[in-house]
């Protein structure tokens, strides 16, 4: 007996870019994963995220994820330092919202620099928009990465301010768990989150780590929190000479890779399933069974506010 593997369609679009659609399935909800090089100029890294966002929205996708600083990967600290904004300003958060609001769909943009307390560096901040353009919430990354390998050396807390809050958010898709590329390896987080359906990790893995440990560490947050995992990243060589391993991918809660892209710009796709992942934490309730509790530290739920409607001003008579 042989097992049909499920329909794929492709779409194709300029510069080789290429997404695999699966079909959608009653009770889905299709998402995205967005893999960019970016580099140190934000008006193109911007333009580039429009046209895969795009390209994202015309596969389907209702919740779309752009990888960590897709606005920018400077050539120094000092191009980033320049580049970020207050929260609610600026041009990089008004892009996110007008994507958002003009295609009607879910954009994590994967992170973005805002203001730190100190005039030298930033907040690596994680930041979700609804569909109608409105901040919803809002992550500041807290383990920030250091390696030291003799010719590779990375040291982020020259650069980021950490952050001091695990957030979540309930979405029309499930409650959203946030987080950015290093927090990969802290499980420790993950567990402090409520039982979260979809986990996000927007990332610029260097390719030394990423080839080593990327897939290894998504497929283990997944299967651990029987969580979909949605994971974009930056792929590529950088005008900096730093080279990112991409690998893209979106994984569901068996730790079942169901797509991805090893390298360069493009879009990866897959479906998620509300009514699968109910069943694995039924047959599989690990969430449950667990004996030792997390010790964590705040844990912030944003909820997504409703519109509320202006009332009309007291007339002078009912104010008499």
């Amino acid at each position: 007996m042989t097992t049909k593997k499920p329909v794929k369609a492709t779409i194709a679009r300029s510069k080789g870019v290429m997404v695999n659609k699966s079909a959608l399935q009653a009770g889905t909800v299709r998402v995205a994963a967005i893999q960019m090089a970016s580099g140190p100029n934000v008006p193109a890294n911007l333009a580039e995220a429009e046209r895969l966002i795009e390209l994202a929205v015309a596969g389907g996708a209702r919740l779309i994820v752009l990888p960590e600083f897709f606005c920018i990967m400077g050539l120094k600290d000092a191009d980033v330092v320049k580049a970020r904004e207050p929260e609610g300003q600026g041009p990089i958060q008004a892009f996110l919202a007008r994507m958002a609001k003009k295609h009607q769909v879910w954009v994590v943009g994967g992170s973005v620099p805002l203001e730190a307390s100190v005039a030298n560096k930033v907040r690596n901040s994680c930041l979700v928009y609804d569909e109608r353009g409105k901040q919803v919430a809002r992550y500041d990354k807290i383990h920030l990465f250091g390696l030291d390998l003799g010719n590779e050396r990375y040291h982020e807390a020259r650069l980021i301010e950490p952050g001091d809050k695990v957030v979540i958010i309930n979405s029309p898709f499930g409650r959203i768990g946030l987080s950015i590329c290093y927090d990969l390896r802290f499980p420790e987080l993950y567990r402090a989150m409520p039982e979260v359906d979809i986990i996000v990790v927007p990332s610029a893995f260097t390719a030394t780590t990423g080839r080593a440990h990327f897939e290894t560490l998504i497929r283990a947050r997944a299967i651990e929190n029987l969580a979909y995992v949605i994971a974009p990243a930056q792929g590529g060589y950088h005008l900096s000479g730093r080279e990112t391993h991409g690998d893209s991918m979106i994984v569901d809660p068996w730790g079942v890779v169901l797509d991805r892209l090893p390298r360069g710009s493009g879009v990866v796709i897959a479906n998620i399933n509300p009514a699968y992942q109910a069943s694995l934490r039924k047959s599989l309730p690990a969430l449950q069974h667990r004996f030792i509790q997390c010790q964590q530290i705040t844990v912030e739920a944003a909820e997504r506010r409703a519109t509320v409607k202006r009332e009309s001003p007291p007339s002078k008579k009912d104010t008499a």
